[in-house]
């Protein structure tokens, strides 16, 4: 068993007084917690500059998605390889790469002259952040043993993690505005530079315990079939889900997904042992997150069409209204740690999951009149605090009861959940309005309110199944003891 840097047995070792963090492990946290909100920023800061990126650079019109497929693909293609790679030959050797790579990736796109480099600049960005967030994730529950000072861990990344999608919106609205769309790039290399110069010093990792062999086959077959479910899923969202090309993707993906699991079950060093993906923690833990993930994404993707198309905001004004959804997920992250410490996993998922589908619900009441920006800025604000809930809770929950040596794994596999659900969430929930438009006969502001509604009341139902049969089957876990 490899040894990791824990807290010392103080707190409720001795006299069942709170256990406190050490001064290290503050310092550990700012550096992954900075490293993670960073790589937060990137998934959103771009996606406001795309047409100003597109003029600068001669991108056609039609390819401008291209800038964010490139990151997506290569970030949920790769997560679980790194995952399990950095378990073998050590999280922070991992980490520090990606970082590396991260910043030197951000400078090309800073200077990128043509579309060429701008993608290869976005593919690079991808795998470094494919790399450095489970490596990240996997450091920080080393650092801390399961309990309260990880589940304030876990929470205090969560938050950070959803207040950086919003950060992302918003910085990249002003560094457009007031300096140019390079910025967005620009931004990551001094934090890159600062994260490369503490860590090394301040970072602890346990040795791999062996020398585990790489399962080729199986990464191989994972890695290829999860780069061609999320092209299939941004495809859907450009092309619909009867293109030809789309269904091809998908159907590819999970055949090559079926072909990954019965190689796994045969294999003598398999990238992701089976026993890991039957447990109940895992299996139902990460089901939660990927539906969190995949509705609050999808429902900031709703209300930005009714913020600009219904109400006339102009990007930059709409990035700001969403900072109150920011507000909510750092709120809700705050909370989440004594949630989980006080009333269990299982009912931070579900009690997060009806705070999150009673306030999507209310959505539905949304008119044409800016009167009506009260009741988004409310929903947004509680709808965040239950995510985040909801999120916590799938962290800690995917994370526990496996061993230092798999936590990579672990966070691995949490990792690539995020990002699927990030991914698939705005193509099912675009969908879903563009029917609503469709079947009206009505492209105007009423016929994207009506589309909007509609799609905030399946995103409600979503949220609830998401929560509330994952809580049920870990309920049935705890009853009969197993994992």
């Amino acid at each position: 068993m490899s040894t990791s840097v824990h807290e010392p047995p103080t707190g409720e070792a001795r006299g069942g007084r709170a256990p406190r963090m050490t001064g290290r492990q503050r310092l550990v946290l700012f550096l992954l917690l900075g490293a993670q909100f960073m790589i937060a920023v990137d998934f959103s800061i771009l996606n406001v500059a795309l047409p100003v990126v597109g003029e600068g650079l001669g991108f056609p019109l039609a390819r401008l998605q291209w800038i964010a497929t490139a990151f997506a693909l290569a970030a949920a293609g790769f997560t679980l390889l790194f995952g399990r790679v950095a378990d073998l030959l050590g999280r922070k050797r991992v980490f520090l790469a990606g970082m590396a790579v991260l910043g030197a990736s951000s400078l090309l796109g800073g200077l990128a002259t043509g579309p060429g480099v701008l993608l290869l600049a976005r593919v690079l960005q991808g795998l470094a952040t494919a790399a450095v967030t489970p490596a990240g994730l996997a450091l920080l529950t080393t650092s801390f043993r399961e309990g309260p000072l990880r589940e304030r861990a876990l929470a205090l990344n969560g938050a950070l993690m959803s207040a950086g999608f919003t950060a992302g919106a918003i910085l990249g609205g002003l560094l457009t505005d007031l300096l140019s769309w390079r910025w967005a790039f620009f931004v990551n290399v001094p934090v890159a530079a600062l994260v490369l110069a503490l860590a090394p010093r301040v970072v602890q990792d346990a040795r791999p315990a062996g020398r585990g062999r790489l399962d080729v086959p199986g990464a191989l077959t994972v890695t290829g079939g999860l780069l061609l479910l999320v092209l299939g899923l941004t495809r859907a969202g450009e092309s619909g889900w009867t293109d030809a090309a789309t269904l091809g993707s998908l159907l590819a993906g999970l055949a090559l997904l079926a072909g990954f699991w019965h190689l796994e079950r045969r294999s003598a060093h398999p990238l992701v042992p089976v026993r890991v993906l039957r447990r109940r923690s895992v299996v139902w833990g990460n089901t939660a997150g990927l539906l969190a993930f995949a509705t609050e994404t999808s429902l900031v993707f709703l209300l930005t069409l009714y913020l600009q198309e219904v109400l006339g905001y102009s990007p930059l004004a709409t990035g700001l209204a969403f900072g109150v959804l920011g507000l909510g997920t750092v709120l809700g992250g705050t909370l989440g740690g004594r949630v989980v410490g006080r009333f269990g996993t299982r009912r931070a998922i579900a009690g997060g999951g009806l705070l999150q589908a009673a306030a999507t619900v209310s959505l539905v009441l949304l008119g044409t009149s800016s009167s009506w920006l009260w009741l988004l800025l409310g929903a947004t604000f509680v709808g965040g605090v239950g995510n985040m809930l909801t999120i916590v809770g799938f962290m800690v929950t995917a994370t526990s009861g496996l061993p230092d040596e798999e936590q990579g794994l672990a966070t691995g596999l949490a990792t690539m959940t995020q990002q699927i659900g990030i991914t698939l969430g705005i193509p099912v929930m675009s969908a879903v309005a563009t029917a609503r438009t469709t079947a009206l006969g009505d492209s105007g502001p009423g016929g994207v309110l009506s589309g909007v509604t509609i799609a905030a009341l399946v995103n409600s139902g979503l949220v609830l199944a998401g929560s509330l049969i994952p809580a049920l089957m870990l309920r049935r876990r705890d009853a009969h003891g197993g994992a």
